[in-house]
């Protein structure tokens, strides 16, 4: 089911404002996105579940030692994760997704950690589960992302979000590979809104049941306006703290925000969820402009 138009204007409408306000101000966006890359890891690894917390992952990012020991392929998932997010930066500007970029961002993922598999596709008698989903065999793997990627490229007057949402669900459902396609497709995603000059967004571990029930959906009834809505609220939300820092305004916690204005924490903490107010997350914790105006929020 495509996303509801009121949805569609209201990205709209933060996209015109994004582009307008980010002129000038490329180094900050820049700065923004390398600030981010540590929650970015830490939430695509959890939700892989990882046992790292977001500060031990804030930490092996700056070659500092950790507290507890760590295991190897933790520190190297973390790693590699981060140098994958910093690639596609600048790889997305250069062409649209293809097998032998899925190819290439999957050694990079897996080198270090297991060789054998990194950069390639399952391969005859690799089988792979989801929960109850059975992926489907490896001898259909090649062919099936073929189409995926065709149907992508050649379905040009679709809504990039419901295109994004449909790419991921079934990327998903085929797992290409034996290990690290939660993450690759998380990535991919992000590839693909940076090629519609949007910025980045984070798929969050606190989150993923409703980021798993949306391949559930998808798989039993076809529908995708689940994954749909995930990734439209994380949009919104990623544009919602670009467009405040590029106003140059002060940032408060949004408990603060609401002792100050007299308003209810937990009223505001649903409108945020929403993104019905212009409020975002930086390392877990909700945020807002200290002069935002919202009505009976």
């Amino acid at each position: 089911m495509p996303i509801a138009n009121l949805v569609k204007k209201r990205i709209q409408d933060l996209k015109q404002e994004y582009d307008k306000l980010k002129k000038g101000k490329e180094s900050l966006l820049a700065l923004i996105d390398e600030a981010e890359i540590p929650e970015s890891v830490y939430n695509s690894n959890a939700i892989e579940n990882s046992t790292l917390t977001l500060k031990e992952t804030e930490k092996i990012l700056l070659e500092m030692e950790v507290s507890r020991d760590v295991s190897v392929r933790e520190v190297y998932e973390a790693k590699n994760l981060s140098r994958v997010i910093n690639y596609i930066r600048d790889k997305s500007k250069e062409k649209e997704i293809d097998r032998e970029t899925i190819l290439l961002l999957h050694q990079m993922l897996i080198g270090g950690i297991n060789d054998k598999i990194a950069g390639q596709f399952r391969k005859p008698g690799e089988y792979v589960r989801v929960g109850t989903h059975i992926a489907p065999s490896p001898e259909k793997v090649e062919l099936m992302i073929t189409m995926i990627l065709d149907y992508y490229a050649n379905n040009l007057d679709k809504y990039f979000v419901d295109k994004i949402a449909k790419f991921h669900l079934d990327f998903e459902t085929v797992h290409p590979f034996c290990d690290g396609n939660g993450r690759i497709g998380r990535v991919l995603m992000n590839y693909q809104l940076m090629r519609f000059g949007l910025p980045v967004v984070i798929i969050r571990d606190k989150e993923k049941a409703q980021y798993y029930k949306s391949f559930g959906e998808y798989r039993i009834s076809g529908k995708t306006k689940t994954m749909e809505k995930v990734i439209a609220l994380a949009l919104i939300e990623s544009l919602h703290k670009r467009i405040t820092y590029l106003k140059g305004e002060e940032i408060v916690k949004l408990s603060d925000y609401a002792k100050k204005n007299i308003k209810s924490v937990n009223a505001l903490l649903n409108s945020a969820r929403r993104q019905s107010i212009p409020a975002f997350r930086e390392k877990g914790v909700w945020k807002i402009s200290a002069v935002f105006e919202g009505k009976n929020n």
